[in-house]
């Protein structure tokens, strides 16, 4: 089975309910966003924290288990698959 598509909005954007409803409704697929500061800078800091530990053989995966929980935020609306 493949994986079901979801979105993960940050940034100013993602603090407005209407924006993520689009987003939603036009990718068929549910919107999560993060109760963070600098979204911007959040992979970069992920992909440091990564190359600190490089050599204890940690992957990638295992620092970003560490990020906040994405919250859901919407879903798209009932028939947005049709449109």
């Amino acid at each position: 089975a493949v994986p079901r598509t979801r979105i993960l909005a940050t940034g100013g954007a993602s603090h407005n309910k209407k924006i993520l409803q689009v987003l939603s409704d036009v990718f068929n697929a549910p919107v999560y966003t993060i109760d963070t500061t600098n979204s911007a800078c959040l992979g970069s800091a992920y992909r440091a924290i990564h190359g600190l530990v490089a050599e204890m053989n940690v992957s990638l995966a295992d620092v970003v288990k560490l990020a906040p929980e994405p919250r859901l935020a919407v879903t798209p609306a009932a028939g947005a698959e049709e449109v």
